[in-house]
């Protein structure tokens, strides 16, 4: 288990963050280094038409197992010490099997968690999309985990597809996708995103009193927004 105290979670830059897409989240990201995104990772919950997510981590991994029963010991665990406002983040591509469905999301909505994202597929989600709670996964599928694998690590270091995720990192999720910001870098990145939503915002402006894009963006300058 990887200690982190989230009493040192940068709230103020997850606010400033939350203003934003994913996609202006990636762009100043990716000038510094990480990559972030979590490729196929896409939304199967709810969310309300502009609404983003974006807390700090709370890390579990899967491992094969043929235990049979109620092999989520782990699981419920990590959503029972969630910290209010945090993001879940399940690594369960270990195997077939969803471990995550309605109960899961239920408890994680009922401990505070702003969402559950899960590399691996998830299941009731006529169910999950009732609770209106923000659920993230690779793909859907009705089979369970018992006798295929287990939760075996909270609170751990999982690499998923190249990216690193550690506890308390901090995941910005929309429609669009999901992002993994390191920790020490959310407030650089928070101050990053602000500047080129400014900058958005007045391109917006622009564009929307019918001026050129290409005035706007003149030929040969690179980096505008899309």
């Amino acid at each position: 288990m990887a200690a982190y105290d989230y009493n040192n979670t940068d709230w103020a830059a997850i606010k400033r963050l939350s203003n934003w897409y994913s996609g202006d989240i990636h762009d100043v990201l990716d000038g510094r280094g990480p990559y972030g995104y979590l490729k196929g990772i896409s939304q199967f919950g709810v969310l309300a038409p502009g609404q983003v997510v974006c807390g700090p981590v709370s890390t579990v991994l899967y491992e094969k197992s043929a235990r049979v029963g109620q092999p989520q010991d782990v699981y419920h665990g990590a959503i029972d010490a969630v910290t209010k406002g945090g993001i879940l983040m399940v690594d369960s591509s270990c195997a077939e099997g969803s471990g995550t469905g309605e109960l899961m999301s239920s408890g994680a909505k009922t401990k505070g968690a702003a969402a559950t994202v899960v590399n691996g597929t998830v299941r009731d989600l006529a169910e999950v999309r009732k609770l209106d709670y923000p659920l993230f996964a690779k793909g859907m599928s009705p089979v369970g985990v018992s006798g295929r694998m287990e939760a075996t690590y909270f609170q751990t270091e999982l690499n998923i597809d190249g990216v690193r995720i550690r506890p308390g990192d901090v995941i910005f999720a929309d429609v669009t996708g999901v992002v993994v910001i390191p920790s020490e870098l959310v407030g650089v990145i928070a101050d990053a995103a602000d500047e080129l939503g400014k900058n958005e915002v007045a391109c917006r402006q622009r564009i929307l009193a019918g001026e050129d894009l290409q005035k706007i963006w003149p030929v040969g300058k690179t980096g505008g927004p899309v």
